[in-house]
């Protein structure tokens, strides 16, 4: 019997999990629990007899092996004498007899333990059936007593499309809630309390299952016309093509700032003695059940999830001070999204507050300004927040008196009265029930502002709603008469919560048709554009960086094969060029010019030298020290930076063609991309230039072949030299007035050099009748002159047959000079190309698209794309038709939506149409 009690106790938790189950399944499905919760219980009998069922199978098995193990002993004690044989023979079959005798036992306890579980398991089975039974009860009870909404109610019993795999109810195909509707009004439920604020004060929610359901579902709406709005202000600016706003205006003593906060939770606003607010703030109040903090977000600037409410304050101060003085105010509005559990889903717009008289540094229309920035924003359809002192005479309040110009009959004013505790309560009171200045929607009373930092009504962190709203409940219910219930007046920050997500959402629903009709016309219109401006063809920032990119690289491509070898010979051999006159000129045709008072004596001139010795040792030294001036001078240095320079040339010239010219940005970044593998391959390939022409340096072996290109080639060298000196020249006739009067200063300086006219010093004021400066230029017109004549010479030596053979070349040192010019070029050239040049055809394409994918991170694409003019417009066609195209999508999945205004009336409106909006 204690093995029965230990099994059936067992097996008792087992039979609770049974009824558990049964339970839930009740709970979870009523119209389908019982057969489920049945279903349930019939599956765990039948596992309860599967312990039992193996322990029976078990006693047996043993039983029948002593049967069989009987016969073997009784052969294997054959040999053992009788007695001790049948004295075991007896033993064995005593423990037969015993094994019998459990069995037997262990089938009655069985039985017994299996009719004890089974009547333990129909007693709960039939008490969880009792439950499911009054559960089902009660639901029918509940839905008896209030209609839920059949969207929700699909919710809950977890049908639907999903489940049902049909259209509609019966499976007929009717209209049904998409699944968007249903996942988000599940996702409110219930969040309309937090919203209201009931969760952050001691106040009651006295509202009706009925109510709450209907408030979360118009949340969830006006979160999704709010969204719609933020796509329509993306859109346009037309006052058709949007969904109102609730706009707060009020002068700057009436406490607007206040009743702000007091619905945020928060203070953010900036505040000061001297006007703060100087642009628009458009606020955003997003209720978001999944955010663990409050936190606020700037879209314009970047700025996302601030948690620190004291920063958006500041933030928000430096944005309004950086309107100047001169200006006070501007329409350019600062956009602000502030995201929270405990906030309702609103769309507000904060506006300077209005003045009488101009300060003393501020500008004398700046009252005018301020009421005309808030006329623009106050006309309809926006919903306007008159915010007046209760100490001030409503006969004075200016929002009163600027919403009566746009809205004379009250129609869509709320009109809310601050400051209540500092006056009356009678006078209060008479202020909530105004007749004089009467509103469609009413007048609120609040105190929006903490009376102090100390006892009760101390300010809590993070928690300003809370301590508002107590202070309001003590306040209020201390005159019940004036105030009460039975008042028929609205009073509290709570009760303003809940008028304004009611208003808003009326207001949005009754204006959702036109703007529909509205956003139809205009997505016909700017389709039609795009179809006759753009031939519907598509655009992107990512499609026209890449067209541009290509355009450039296939220009790029065309340049590396008509830029090679021969082309940086040719750059090389021109730099060298220069090079080599400059040698001729320090070893051979300057002469000291510069000092009137002194002829210095000329050993050797260059007029004497196809005449001089052969083995003159000046003008071998001269040679040889030009040569060696030549090969030493840093070659490799010189052509890696002549073939960058190129290249870079070349470069720049390839972007002014191509598309980006207009993008200046992405110009100097494909222009440094350059410069960087240029730079990276610049000191290598200059070493190795300069290893290349070691052996140049010390005897550079020039072959007759050479010699004879190098005699045809510097005739053309210093005929472009003596071109350049006569153009010169003619700069400096013009100059001073002409070619007489310059001849006049040269023959003064020509004279002064042979000593036939004595010059005491270099006076300022000039010599000889002639100013300083015409003597400057005179001394530089006679070195023209002089620097002419010598190549003139040399021209002509370099043509004559003394310079034919390689022999004479101390009598010709620049053809020699030129030669060796060229070995230099040719050779350095060779290891230019494999080094540097090949090396950046390789590199730099890929090195652009790196650096101009960094470039284009962060919003930088966009950018890029829209500095063209032409993309800029095209990108705003493709993208005003898409967002046009989102709004009718939103508002089609609003429309779908049991219980949003307007659906029923805009169908028969795209019947009567001829089309079908939705």
């Amino acid at each position: 019997m204690s093995a029965q009690l230990r099994a059936v106790g067992a097996m008792a938790p087992l039979a609770r999990r049974v009824t558990v189950r049964a339970v839930r399944h009740f709970h979870q499905f009523p119209t389908g629990g019982i057969q489920r919760a049945e279903l349930a219980a019939r599956r765990t009998r039948r596992s309860l007899q599967f312990p039992s069922n193996a322990y029976h199978n078990a006693v047996i098995a043993r039983n029948a092996s002593f049967a069989r193990l009987l016969p073997k002993l009784a052969l294997k004690f054959v040999r053992i004498p009788a007695l001790f044989g049948g004295l075991m023979i007896g033993t064995v079959g005593w423990i037969q007899y015993q094994a019998i005798q459990v069995s037997n036992s262990a089938q009655e306890m069985y039985g017994n333990m299996k009719n004890t579980v089974t009547s333990t398991a129909s007693s709960l089975w039939g008490g969880a059936k009792e439950i499911a039974e009054q559960t089902k009860q009660g639901w029918d009870n509940t839905k008896q007593q209030f209609e839920i909404p059949e969207w929700l109610d699909k919710i809950m019993r977890g049908e639907g499309e999903a489940a049902s795999g049909k259209g509609g109810p019966g499976g007929q195909g009717g209209p049904e809630p998409p699944k968007q509707s249903r996942a988000g009004a599940a996702a409110v439920a219930g969040a309309s309390a937090a919203a209201y604020g009931y969760d952050q004060t001691n106040e009651d929610d006295e509202r009706t299952p009925e109510e709450v359901l209907k408030d979360d579902h118009m949340m969830y709406i006006t979160k999704k016309m709010i969204e719609i709005r933020n796509l329509l202000q993306k859109v346009g600016q037309s006052s058709t093509v949007t969904l109102p706003s609730i706009v707060v205006i009020g002068s700057q003593s009436s406490g607007k700032s206040s009743v702000l906060e007091a619905i945020v939770g928060h203070e953010f606003l900036p505040k000061g003695s001297n006007m703060i607010t100087r642009r628009p703030i458009e606020l955003t109040l997003v209720n978001d059940p999944e955010a663990r903090t409050d936190y606020g977000e700037f879209p314009d600037l970047g700025l996302s999830k601030v948690t620190d409410f004291s920063l958006i304050q500041k933030t928000l101060t430096e944005l309004n001070q950086s309107v100047p003085e001169s200006l006070c105010v501007t329409d350019d509005p600062i956009r602000l999204t502030i995201h929270s559990p405990r906030i309702p889903d609103l769309s507000l717009i904060d506006l300077p507050g209005y003045i009488q008289v101009a300060g003393e540094n501020q500008p004398r229309e700046l009252k005018r300004k301020i009421s005309e920035l808030c006329d623009k924003y106050i006309r309809g359809p926006n919903i306007i927040l008159a915010i007046s002192a209760a100490d001030t005479d409503l006969a004075n309040s200016t929002a009163l008196q600027a919403s009566r110009r746009v809205d004379p009959r009250g129609e869509r004013t709320i009109g809310v009265i601050t400051k209540m505790d500092l006056v009356e309560p009678e006078k209060g009171a008479a202020i909530l029930t105004d007749r004089q200045y009467p509103l469609r929607l009413g007048y609120v009373g609040v105190i929006s502002k903490l009376p102090s930092q100390t006892g009760l009504f101390r300010r809590e962190t993070g928690n300003l709603l809370a301590g508002i709203s107590r202070n309001e409940k003590s306040f209020f219910n201390t005159y019940p008469s004036q105030f009460g219930p039975d008042s028929g007046v609205n009073t509290g920050t709570i009760t303003l919560r809940k008028k304004l997500m009611q208003v808003l959402e009326q207001t949005m629903s009754s204006r959702l048709q036109e703007t529909t009709e509205s956003i139809q016309r205009e997505l016909e219109e700017t389709t039609y554009q795009f179809k006759v401006q753009y031939n519907e063809q598509p655009m992107s920032a990512e499609a026209y960086l890449a067209a541009s990119l290509d355009d450039f690289k296939h220009q790029f491509h065309a340049f590396t094969s008509s830029f090679g070898r021969a082309q940086l010979q040719g750059l090389l051999k021109d730099a060298l060029d220069q090079k080599v006159l400059d040698q001729l000129a320090a070893r051979y045709w300057n002469r000291p010019i510069e000092d009137l008072t002194v002829a210095l004596p000329e050993p050797d001139n260059i007029a004497d030298l196809p005449k001089a010795d052969p083995k003159s040792p000046y003008w071998h030294r001269q040679l040889d020290t030009a040569c060696s001036g030549l090969t030493r001078l840093g070659v490799g240095r010189l052509a890696a930076t002549v073939a960058a320079t190129a290249v870079q040339s070349n470069i720049d010239k390839l972007l002014d063609k191509s598309s980006f010219s207009k993008h200046p940005a992405a110009r100097r970044v494909i222009s440094e991309a350059a410069s960087t593998v240029l730079a990276d391959r610049s000191y290598a390939t200059s070493d190795g230039i300069e290893i290349s022409l070691k052996p140049y340096k010390f005897d550079p072996d020039i072959q007759p072949n050479e010699w004879a290109q190098g005699r045809e080639h510097v005739v053309g060298v210093l005929q472009g030299e003596l071109n350049q000196c006569q153009a010169a020249m003619k700069s400096l006739e013009n100059s001073v007035g002409g070619r007489k009067k310059l001849r006049e200063v040269m023959t003064f300086v020509d004279k002064a050099r042979r000593g036939d006219i004595i010059v005491e010093g270099d006076h300022p004021s000039g010599a000889g009748g002639f100013s300083a400066a015409l003597l400057a230029r005179g001394r530089e017109a006679v070195f023209l002159r002089d620097r002419a004549n010598i190549i003139n010479m040399r021209i002509a030596a370099s043509k004559s047959r003394q310079c034919k053979t390689l022999e004479n070349k101390y009598y010709c040192p620049e053809v020699f000079l030129d030669a060796v010019a060229t070995k230099l070029a040719q050779t350095a050239v060779l290891f230019l190309n494999v080094e540097m040049l090949n090396d950046f055809y390789q590199r730099f394409p890929r090195e652009v698209e790196s650096k101009l994918h960094e470039h284009m991170a962060g919003g930088g694409l966009e950018r890029f794309a829209r500095e063209d003019p032409k993309v800029r417009r095209h990108l705003d066609l493709i993208h005003r038709k898409e967002l046009l195209e989102l709004v009718l999508t939103k508002i089609e999945d609003l429309h779908r939506l049991p219980g949003a205004a307007g659906g029923r009336e805009l169908a028969d409106v795209a019947k009567r149409r001829g089309r079908r909006f939705f």
